[in-house]
């Protein structure tokens, strides 16, 4: 990675006091940045971070990004925007999806009307593997956040600012993960409450998940979609591992799927992989850049004859208990 794309530059990142922008602002200041803005609307974890960090190159600017007027002052002179603020709980956004509409939706619409307008130069924004295929709220909402971006960007030319996508598996530590929730649960003795024995889960660690935006900042054009290639453990063995890293024989209830669950998660579907990049660690999906006039593309029809899957938690490597350990013991320390 070129670090000097970095240097003397000023970063935006939306939801910013979460794990996700905690662990990017960290890396950031390795590279020398002019400033570093954090936006959001929590004044609590700002001034939490704000103490944590002590750093005169942080900004905080509080904010709603369902309120287009409080991005504006933010956004003002910035060079890049890594985009993580977001409603991800997928039960709180199955009661309440309207609620997710508003900032998973039209809050990537008014960023983007925004940014566009202040000539940021590249835009990363944060997916989620529930938003293919979604049968949840949560699921939707990203996924429409995802068309979104996608249409907004066929309207930007080569000279103008530069918007891409990453989708992410499971984020070990990150907000509503479950693996910090069992954590919980075993240092304090209790029962685990688990939903399926068999569920699959991609996991991927938050280092990795920078990696990934890096690597989209660096690669992506206008409308791509950039994905990891994650193994994945089920739920069985990420108890069985955390029995052996804690040193404890753990207790559990079955309490069945949450609402808006999936069984097994996809990073993406078999049309997408058809028409995907793959390199050593990671798939880019490129954008389909086309208008409606068809007949301007093809005059007859192609046949593929090479068959796809979907790339999903249930047919990628599947780790054992050894390697969910490996994986989970040095990243439980960091949380």
């Amino acid at each position: 990675m070129n670090k000097s794309l970095f240097r003397d530059k000023i970063f935006l990142i939306t939801g910013g006091t979460g794990s996700f922008g905690r662990a990017m602002t960290k890396r950031l200041l390795k590279f020398n940045p002019r400033e570093i803005r954090i936006f959001s609307r929590d004044e609590k974890k700002q001034d939490d971070m704000r103490n944590e960090f002590g750093n005169l190159k942080i900004k905080f600017y509080l904010g709603d990004i369902r309120d287009e007027a409080s991005i504006k002052n933010a956004v003002n002179k910035v060079d890049y925007i890594f985009h993580a603020a977001a409603l991800k709980q997928v039960p709180s956004c199955e009661f309440y999806p309207m609620e997710a509409v508003k900032t998973n939706i039209l809050g990537i619409e008014n960023l983007l009307n925004v940014a566009i307008g202040a000539k940021v130069k590249k835009i990363v924004c944060l997916s989620t593997d529930k938003a293919v295929y979604p049968i949840n709220a949560m699921g939707v909402s990203k996924s429409m956040m995802e068309k979104v971006i996608i249409a907004k960007s066929r309207e930007l030319d080569k000279s103008s600012t530069k918007v891409c996508i990453t989708r992410y598996g499971n984020v070990v530590g990150s907000r509503g993960s479950v693996i910090p929730l069992f954590i919980n649960q075993i240092l304090n003795n209790k029962i685990l409450c688990v939903t399926d024995l068999n569920m699959t889960r991609f996991l991927m660690s938050i280092y990795e998940a920078l990696d990934l935006v890096f690597f989209a900042f660096q690669s992506g054009s206008n409308g791509d979609i950039l994905i990891q290639k994650s193994p994945a453990a089920t739920i069985k063995t990420i108890i069985q591992a955390l029995s052996i890293i804690y040193k404890k024989k753990i207790n559990y209830k079955l309490i069945g799927a949450r609402h808006g669950e999936k069984f097994h998660e996809t990073l993406m579907t078999k049309e997408e992989h058809g028409k995907s990049i793959s390199y050593k660690k990671y798939f880019k999906i490129k954008s389909d850049t086309r208008d409606l006039n068809y007949e301007k593309f093809f005059t007859r029809g192609k046949k593929s004859t090479k068959t796809f899957i979907d790339y999903s938690s249930d047919q990628t490597k599947r780790l054992d208990v050894e390697k969910t350990v490996n994986i989970l013991r040095p990243l439980i320390k960091s949380f």
